[in-house]
């Protein structure tokens, strides 16, 4: 594996050697696909252009990222902004590397977690895309458009992991090919039962198998905790750490999803309560201010009690977005009337 870690930090110095205005691009990139950003932002574009797919999205993007979570504890995987001191590669060769603010990621490093989870929640959009293209156009290149976006952008992810030192290329790549096989085999699988009880329900599976999980590699003498303090020894800033890069912080949000889609499922708009485009598009710009702006409310600095705090959040959001927020939007335009109303 070391010459295979090796490569890839002299790959990862060619990305940073590139041209300086590559570096804005590259953390762009990087920010934007983070797994948080299914949850708050996917997840609503893709539920008010269709309410299956925008399911379908939340349900893939949760899934995936606990399987995600999963594999990264029993995998151990490597970081680059660490490996490259702990193996003494950065004392044997001269290596010119540059660390960043998303850098520091404290789980383990495979496979990568900003492509599998974006590959895999993405599918059913990428493909529901493809679908509207064909039935509008004959030309190849529209039907194909969807789907070359989407191997553009994941490709542009990987690389923007590889150039902040949060990834390896095989890393990279084992995300990308796992997150298109999830995406593609849970399409199809997306809960039927819209039921507060079934989500409540997957919800727990979730968190007990992740905290059984947990307790097996403590029990078994691993120490499931390693990435966290290399990741503290070696970030250049002590401020880059978040807690939001976490295994458990993607547990907590995956459980309070899971809850979220319940609470959603609960809920019903009033009878006749079709939204009307416009109305869509106000509902989806409307959901993705108030969910930034619940994310930015309350982060307190206390582990236990940040981990309560997010999962209440990311509940309260598939909420926000399938019942409050087109309610409000219904209630505060005028009703369609029909056309034979005169």
């Amino acid at each position: 594996m070391d010459s295979l870690h090796t490569a890839g930090i002299r790959f990862a110095e060619a990305l940073q050697a590139g041209p300086p205005w590559l570096e804005k691009f590259w953390i762009s990139v990087t920010s934007l696909a983070d797994p948080k950003c299914v949850f708050t932002i996917c997840f609503p574009l893709a539920y008010f252009l269709d309410r299956k797919v925008g399911v379908s999205v939340l349900w893939i993007g949760l899934v995936s990222e606990w399987l995600n979570v999963v594999l990264k504890w029993f995998l151990f995987g490597e970081r680059p902004f660490w490996w490259v001191h702990e193996s003494g590669l950065a004392r044997k060769q001269l290596v010119t590397l540059r660390q960043f603010p998303v850098s520091c990621e404290t789980g383990p490093g495979s496979p990568s977690g900003h492509c599998m989870i974006t590959g895999a929640a993405l599918w059913p959009l990428v493909t529901a895309l493809t679908a509207l293209a064909s039935r509008h156009s004959r030309s190849l290149v529209v039907k194909l458009s969807p789907f070359s976006a989407y191997v553009l952008l994941l490709l542009a992810v990987g690389l923007s992991r590889i150039f902040v030192l949060a990834h390896f290329p095989h890393q990279v790549v084992g995300g990308i090919l796992t997150g298109a096989v999830l995406g593609w085999g849970l399409q199809g699988h997306t809960p039927a039962t819209r039921t507060l009880g079934f989500f409540v329900a997957a919800g727990l599976a979730l968190l007990l198998s992740s905290l059984v999980l947990h307790s097996l590699v403590i029990t078994a003498g691993i120490d499931i905790d390693w990435s966290i303090r290399l990741a503290t020894k070696w970030c250049s800033n002590p401020s880059w750490l978040r807690l939001d890069t976490r295994p458990f912080a993607s547990i907590s949000r995956d459980t309070g999803s899971a809850l979220g889609l319940g609470l959603a499922a609960s809920f019903s708009l009033p009878r006749g309560g079709r939204l009307d485009p416009w109305q869509r598009l106000a509902s989806a710009l409307l959901a993705l201010v108030a969910i930034q702006v619940l994310h930015r409310f309350l982060q307190p600095t206390d582990v236990t009690l940040w981990y309560g705090t997010n999962f209440f959040k990311y509940a309260i959001g598939p909420w926000l977005v399938t019942f409050l927020l087109p309610r409000l939007v219904l209630s505060l335009t005028p009703p369609r009337r029909s056309p034979h109303t005169d």
